[in-house]
């Protein structure tokens, strides 16, 4: 039940979505008379189903973490990671439960995460930008996307409030393309599936039904789909289907944490939590792999 819940929730967030509409329209005066004839406890009641039924999503049995092999080569900085809390993105939505977020560590010509400016940042200016993503493991590439176009960064106040406010909530309705952006599943020989997503525009460098092994190059780092700077997510789920997945752990068996931490991630660097998962590495922390 949980899973076909979870295949329907951007028809869940749709009524959330109006009631943010209606709710801004009625500042203005601007609500249109036919929505007014409808009963406000009826709304209510839309709305708060819309609420529940959204935070609803597929749970996989306790188990450990699966070790795979990092996606990526060289030294890297970890955010929103499994290695500080679950569920590391705050929800288990798409089936992120223990999701990662990496990026390069910055360098004098990085941009700031957020600056006084009236545009924000180009993707070419980042050191993650173009960096290439390899196969943690072993299977078979079930799905792909590969044409959306790289935008911006959102390092400005203005674009960081429209990507949480407006851009967020519409990516969240149109589906896992518009989250994810350009994207690699892979059904492992295991079972499990493995999604690299927010990848650089026309990268890709396999497609669907080629078969994969560890190390093997599958596109590269880009800045698409629900993503404010170029960096590589990637998250491990029990079936190939984000919508319908559960999340499940994982670690890397080619990394060594340096225990160093990204300056400009100094803010996010605290003790990780006792669910964190401590093969992996915390918020801000710098690894080799």
């Amino acid at each position: 039940m949980r899973r076909t819940i979870s295949r329907l929730k951007p028809l869940w967030l749709l009524p959330i979505f109006m009631g943010v509409a209606l709710g801004v329209l009625s500042i203005f005066g601007a609500v249109p008379s036919f929505i007014g004839a409808v009963p406000p406890w009826l709304m209510i009641t839309v709305i708060a189903l819309g609420v529940v039924l959204s935070a609803v999503h597929p749970k996989a049995p306790e188990h450990e973490p699966h070790v795979l092999a990092a996606p990526v080569r060289g030294r890297w900085a970890a955010l929103n990671t499994p290695g500080q809390q679950l569920p590391s993105h705050g929800t288990r939505f798409l089936g992120q439960y223990a999701a990662i977020d990496i990026l390069q560590p910055t360098t004098p010509e990085t941009p700031a995460k957020v600056r006084k400016a009236l545009r924000s940042s180009s993707s070419e200016e980042y050191p993650s930008f173009g960096a290439p993503v390899y196969s943690m493991a072993s299977g078979v590439v079930t799905g792909t996307r590969s044409r959306v176009r790289d935008h911006r960064a959102r390092n400005t106040w203005q674009a960081l409030v429209y990507m949480m406010t407006i851009e967020g909530m519409v990516r969240s309705v149109a589906g896992r393309g518009a989250l994810l952006g350009n994207h690699v599943i892979v059904r492992h020989d295991d079972g499990t599936a493995a999604v690299y997503a927010h990848l650089r525009n026309s990268s890709l460098r396999v497609q669907v039904g080629q078969r994969v092994n560890p190390g093997d190059q599958l596109g590269e780092v880009g800045n698409t789909g629900n993503s404010s700077e170029p960096h590589l997510h990637v998250h491990l789920m029990d079936r190939t289907n984000p919508h319908a997945a559960a999340g499940l752990t994982m670690t890397w068996d080619n990394i060594a944490k340096s225990g160093e931490i990204e300056p400009s991630l100094a803010e996010i660097a605290k003790e990780p939590e006792s669910n964190a998962i401590r093969s992996m590495p915390r918020n801000g922390e710098i690894f080799h792999a």
